[in-house]
């Protein structure tokens, strides 16, 4: 089954005789990448993309506090951004830094990535995306907008008795949580499965995910957000500790496989789905 990652951040290493985003899509097996990519990046992310169409395209991410970030966007777009993301920063949800970020992808027709996380990681680290148990509002309010729901709060507001007291909780999931309902009420929000936080909510228990990714097949994307170099976990000393020594995206992909094995499904989440949102040319 081929496979997107939706989720492979900016990363380069000159000593490398191939470009490192490349080389860890080929360690743990996908065909094509969306690389999530600072504006100030976006020259060199337009002349990747061109050395390398069939493999990659590329998202763009601004300063959204600032006065000219809607002409950044709109610049970047125009330069071949197929997307906002992802979008993190210390601002609400709700808020009106967001909400023009929001108002422009309908605009500019692009799907927009936010990062949602209310517990601190570490002291001082500070909330990303704040409200998001509120977030419907929002969804209601861009019907148009096409939003990728990331993150701690987004993947552990999959148990309905999530409060906010840690960032990756475990154990059981509570039928009826906040994400779930949205992902079944929105047909405007589709849900990233990357990083450690997209991984444990698919992990934690085994029966809630078999049912939710049947449930949910044509609304979510695999993605990596992993910090190993070379697609098979080497130097993921900043990874979570249940995933250290290991490859994120090789670890959620093997637990899609298992949960869905060679079927329409499997081909949706990794494939079809991403294909379609960001109009990635076949």
């Amino acid at each position: 089954v081929p496979g997107i990652d939706i989720h492979l951040h900016w990363r380069e290493d000159l000593r490398l005789p191939r470009h490192a985003n490349l080389i860890h899509m080929e360690g743990c097996g996908v065909n094509r990448a969306v690389l999530l990519t600072r504006s100030e990046a976006a020259p060199h992310a337009a002349s990747i993309v061109a050395k390398h169409p069939h493999h990659i395209i590329w998202s763009v991410s601004a300063d959204i506090t600032k006065p000219n970030a809607e002409a950044v966007f709109t610049e970047a777009v125009k330069r071949g951004a197929r997307a906002f993301g992802e979008l993190k920063f210390h601002v609400a949800a709700d808020g009106p830094e967001l909400r023009r970020a929001y108002a422009l992808a309908a605009d500019l027709n692009v799907p927009v990535l936010v990062h949602f996380k209310e517990v601190d990681h570490f002291h001082g680290e500070g909330k990303w995306s704040t409200g998001f148990k509120h977030f419907a509002s929002v969804l209601k309010a861009f019907p148009k907008t096409k939003f990728v729901g990331h993150a701690d709060a987004f993947w552990a507001n999959l148990s309905a008795d999530y409060h906010e007291e840690t960032d990756y909780p475990t154990g059981p999931i509570k039928r009826g949580g906040i994400t779930d309902k949205l992902l079944s009420d929105f047909p405007n929000l589709y849900g990233d499965l990357s990083a450690n936080s997209g991984n444990n909510g698919l992990s934690r228990d085994p029966e809630f995910t078999h049912d939710f990714l049947r449930r949910h097949q044509s609304k979510l994307m695999f993605g990596s957000d992993c910090p190993c170099t070379d697609g098979r976990g080497a130097n993921t000393e900043r990874a979570a500790k249940r995933l250290q020594g290991k490859c994120v995206a090789r670890e959620t992909l093997t637990l899609l496989h298992t949960h869905l094995k060679v079927t329409p499904a499997l081909r949706k989440i990794t494939w079809d789905n991403a294909h379609q949102l960001y109009r990635i040319p076949a």
